[in-house]
């Protein structure tokens, strides 16, 4: 082994360890104290792993050890992941202040952390497997931290229904592969496919994949935890919605020549994703807690980056996953302030909107700009992209332009949006030359389908603006969100009745 395999050996292998490393108990500050400096040096690593493989040193990317490999996707997601890691270990730290369990909190945390990186470097259906459920039960703990909430245990109980049944699936597609291949090996899977198109077994394969993939990322109608999980401390949330259920875009990119050689698999999660964004989207807008708006549109933006996958848009799902992680973390972390922003403004009579009220994007400007700016610049870009990115945007900015006080502040609100869509779509298009290791494939069929996806929920939005008192009855549907979650959990009762669940600190 020559000095630069041993370096990027060492940068990749080394934060799992370290995060396992700050597992151990002990007293509430030394552990604190372990897990800051640990998470730091894990960050440290994980950023020299992705300089080495975008110099290209020798040596970079590649097997690593029996069933576990480095990619530059992988590489990218491990630094977004353990960047959150830290900030949100810091900001635990003095959340969490007073509180009995701390060391517990940190043990499930650095646990978290641990099984994601492994996740992220796994080459082999086992360890893929393997790592993805210790990352559910690792996280179990954090979303029972207060034991005595009773939704917050209905959450991770119905999270623990849907994982299973992903894990089920997984092995399912796993079996259907190594069957058909005669090896759980990943690179062999993608030598196959390459060899000829892919048979009924490795179709097969592909659905249970993309089914597995949808119950993990909280796709409709098994969402109804991730709402739920308000009920853990913010932190839990911040690392939830901004990194873990991220998780199922990664494993998508990553069996990207899998899903292109299985039609079905890539209709089937344009339609779940665009349901789900479509649903989603609607009823963030009718509720009022921030945090719980927050959830859903966390939602929504996972049908988005499902569907984008769905479409061969890897580097638009990519580059969504980054942009939702981080805008994620920091808007739950600050959430109490905007929430004193709120009470301060309304003390004061104040209407005017507060900064990130201002960040809006109007769905027809939304439209018009960002089809304007990336109009198939790139021979892989073809102009429903544009499309797609403001489907994306909508629900995440959107704030109702007719709510302003006079005609002067509506039009500014417009031109503000208007600014904001061109500029996320320069940023998109600039970001589509920076090498993350994907490479895109475009279904336009499936395109067109997401194009239409968008003008109905373009059309939904402006009537429940429009009509808000002849819509009232869609409106009180909306705010239930359907009932779609209310079915899903007596039928998950049902089939795992709540009187099994575990204690929190089984």
């Amino acid at each position: 082994m020559t000095p630069d395999n041993v370096l990027f050996f060492a940068t990749a292998l080394l934060p799992p360890l370290l995060m396992l490393a700050a597992m151990p108990p002990g007293r509430v500050e030394s552990v604190w104290r372990r897990f800051h400096l640990l998470s730091l040096a894990a960050l440290s690593l994980t950023l020299g792993a992705l300089a080495l493989q975008l110099v290209g040193a020798p040596g970079a990317g590649g097997p690593l050890l029996p069933g576990l490999g480095a990619t530059l996707v992988g590489a990218w997601v491990a630094v977004l992941v353990q960047l959150l890691g830290t900030v949100i270990g810091v900001f635990s730290s003095r959340y969490l202040q007073g509180e009995p369990g701390q060391a517990r909190y940190v043990a499930a945390l650095a646990g978290v952390l641990g099984a994601v990186h492994l996740l992220l470097l796994a080459n082999h259906w086992v360890v893929l497997i393997a790592a993805w459920a210790a990352v559910g039960m690792a996280l179990q703990h954090l979303l029972c931290f207060y034991a005595d909430r009773p939704f917050a245990r209905l959450a991770a109980h119905k999270k623990r229904v849907a994982d299973r049944l992903a894990d089920v699936l997984l092995l399912a597609a796993a079996f259907l592969s190594w069957r058909e291949v005669g090896s759980g090996s990943l690179p062999a899977l993608w030598q196959h496919l390459e060899a000829g198109p892919a048979s009924l077994a490795l179709q097969l394969a592909a659905v249970c994949l993309a089914l597995a993939v949808v119950l993990r990322t909280a796709l409709l109608p098994l969402h109804g935890w991730l709402i739920q999980v308000m009920e853990a401390p913010t932190p839990v949330s911040a690392l939830l919605h901004a990194g873990v259920v991220n998780l199922g875009g990664f494993v998508l990119i990553r069996f990207a020549p899998l899903l292109e050689a299985a039609p079905l698999a890539r209709w089937l999660l344009v339609v779940m994703g665009l349901a789900t964004a479509l649903l989603a989207g609607l009823v963030m807008l009718t509720r009022v807690s921030v945090k719980v708006r927050l959830a859903w549109s966390t939602v929504a933006q996972m049908g988005f980056m499902v569907m984008e996958c769905a479409l061969g848009l890897y580097t638009l799902a990519l580059l969504h996953l980054i942009g939702h992680s981080l805008y994620k973390a920091h808007t739950f972390l600050a959430a109490s302030g905007a929430v004193e922003e709120a009470r301060l403004r309304s003390m004061r009579g104040d209407a005017s909107p507060s900064l990130q009220s201002l960040l809006i994007a109007p769905l027809a400007a939304g439209a018009m700009v960002s089809l304007l700016v990336a109009w198939a610049p790139l021979p892989a870009w073809p102009w429903w992209w544009s499309a797609v990115l403001a489907l994306a945007w909508a629900p995440l900015l959107w704030t109702p332009a007719a709510a302003a006080p006079d005609a002067a502040e509506r039009a500014r609100r417009w031109l503000t949006a208007m600014g904001l869509v061109g500029l996320l779509a320069t940023v998109a298009l600039l970001g589509h030359s920076v090498p993350f290791g994907v490479q895109d494939a475009p279904h336009t069929a499936a395109g067109l389908v997401a194009s239409a996806g968008m003008a109905v929920l373009y059309a939904c939005l402006a009537a429940m603006q429009a009509r808000p008192q002849a819509l009232a009855t869609w409106r009180r549907w909306s705010y239930a969100g359907f009932y779609v979650d209310e079915y899903a959990t007596r039928a998950a009762l049902r089939w795992w009745p709540a009187r099994w669940m575990p204690a929190a600190n089984d």
